[in-house]
């Protein structure tokens, strides 16, 4: 035991002592063991979940193929992705995590505007994905009582708000509890993660009746295209599926200051969460293409209103697809907790280095639940004003999964160029790809560069102005306000942001002051 006990406080001081080398005191309670500190990633993602959130973007974009194959095809660049931030991440393992790593990696001429910048997209990344999480999740709700019903009831957009005020609102007392509870909840959800996985893959196959069965043919080479574009273009915007359920999984870098051994278990929690997410949605994939039936449009236009739980519905009947149903919407509300945990982790550490507007009450630790609380209500009610955009038209809605995706791609490209593009002395950490960084960063920069333009696209080639995708006017509308609020005169953050704002005096781990 006296052994035990030694080796934790050894673990529990080389984590202070890497912080500390990097600007900061300790002030979470580390209690975030590796495996929690990756289901953190892997009940963000919440596979089956995410996938029942956008079947509406791959089946109108290629059906099957898109489904199937798209996945195959997303999935190497995610890896990419993961691995160029999971070296980050094992050098310099702190909450800021992205644009601290650009703060420290650009050069000093640009640096401050670029730590800026990073450190504005990735806190509306999460509120955004919160948004569009638990509007989803929302939307699942009304489905499964219209599984209920028998598919009599038909929702409003004013009911679904409702519900998702009352998903957002519960979230924010749950984030608000003591780490402790927060991080054995991790296990939880992976279990429950893993068995919805299975019950998908294995239990839906066997019990879909025979009229809803698809052939090899079907499955694995009919293609669908009911929106318009050219097939090889709508194939390019059905990977919005995949691209959005394996993401986030930046998520466990933002519990970095509470996780144990963070320097190694990070990047693995990141690299782990996308390779389990990858092998899981193929199969999940793969087994609702050949029990899902041949009439797609059907299924998107059901009463139900989701295409997984019609699928469900056709494949189990009321009572068995209400049961699977209700877990899905369980594994979708642990999505939401695990985003809103690690966003306030996100709001908290750009507060404390004086980004955020009222940043001196922002950076506050609940003395009691020693959590971030105000941060966590901040974002909380930044979701619920989102939410309204509902009342606008679905498409301004939609437009937060392009924008989480969008707006977090924004902040991964710039550290990891930043890294390669200016002169700096970056040390790896324990977790390093040798000489396969620049071609692995290199293919991931152009994959993302890529795919932002192609999510700025419209659903359908003829569209109209309530149908456009907002996603540029929301992205593009709230970074140009952090912009001009940077350059503002007098009062802009180019007269007093500096970057990180170290609390100890220490050399930072990339070698120069913080």
């Amino acid at each position: 035991m006296a052994s035990s006990s030694s080796d934790s406080h050894s673990e529990l001081t080389r984590d202070e002592a890497i912080l500390a080398r990097l600007g900061y005191k300790q002030e979470f309670q580390r209690e975030f063991t590796p495996l929690e500190v990756f289901g953190v990633a892997f009940s963000l993602i919440g596979v089956v979940p995410s996938i029942a959130s956008v079947l509406f973007n791959s089946m109108p974009n290629g059906g099957p193929v898109a489904m199937v194959w798209g996945w195959l095809v997303a999935c190497p660049f995610i890896m990419c992705i993961g691995l160029a931030m999971a070296e980050l991440a094992s050098a310099a393992p702190t909450s800021g995590g992205l644009y601290y790593w650009t703060y420290s990696l650009a050069s000093p001429r640009c640096r401050n505007l670029l730590s800026w910048i990073v450190g504005y997209a990735n806190t509306i990344m999460p509120i955004a994905g919160l948004a569009s999480i638990d509007w989803a999740c929302a939307l699942q709700i009304t489905a499964a009582v219209s599984i209920a019903s028998n598919e009599v009831y038909v929702t409003t957009n004013g009911q679904v708000y409702g519900i998702f005020a009352a998903l957002v609102i519960s979230h924010a007392f749950l984030v608000s509890l003591g780490t402790q509870i927060l991080a054995r909840l991790q296990r939880l959800y992976i279990l429950l993660n893993v068995c919805l996985s299975f019950v998908v893959i294995i239990a839906i196959p066997i019990a879909t009746p025979s009229e809803f069965k698809n052939s090899a043919s079907y499955a694995l080479g009919d293609f669908t295209n009911f929106n318009g574009w050219p097939s090889g273009f709508a194939f390019i915007l059905s990977l919005l599926a995949p691209l959005w359920t394996i993401g986030g999984y930046d998520s466990s870098v933002h519990m970095s200051e509470e996780a144990s051994n963070a320097a190694t278990a990070i990047p693995w929690a990141i690299i782990g969460s996308i390779v389990v997410s990858a092998i899981l949605g193929w199969g999940i994939n793969v087994s609702l293409a050949f029990c899902m039936g041949s009439d797609i449009e059907r299924i998107l236009t059901s009463p139900i209103g989701q295409p997984m739980a019609q699928i469900f519905y056709n494949s189990l009947g009321q009572k068995g697809a209400l049961a699977l149903w209700s877990l899905v919407i369980v594994a979708q509300y642990m999505m939401g907790s695990s985003l809103l945990l690690v966003g306030s982790r996100q709001s908290f550490a750009f507060a404390r280095d004086g980004g955020l507007p009222f940043s001196r009450y922002l950076y506050r630790i609940n003395s009691y639940t020693r959590t971030p609380v105000n941060t966590v209500w901040l974002d909380a009610s930044l979701t619920l004003a989102i939410g309204l955009l509902a009342f606008a038209s679905t498409q301004a809605i939609d437009a937060m999964f392009t924008l989480v995706v969008a707006s977090s791609y924004v902040s991964y490209i710039t550290p990891i160029v930043t890294r390669f593009a200016f002169k700096n002395n970056f040390r790896s950490g324990p977790f390093n790809l040798g000489k396969f960084s620049f071609p692995v960063a290199a293919t991931a920069v152009s994959w993302m560069v890529f795919m932002i333009v192609v999510f700025f696209f419209p659903t359908t080639p003829q569209t109209t102005a309530p149908e456009m995708n907002y996603t540029a006017v929301v992205l593009g509308g709230y970074m140009s306000l952090a912009i001009l609020w940077y350059y503002c005169p007098k009062y802009g953050g180019v007269h007093w942001f500096n970057g990180p704002v170290s609390n100890l005096f220490s050399k930072g781990l990339f070698g120069h002051q913080i």
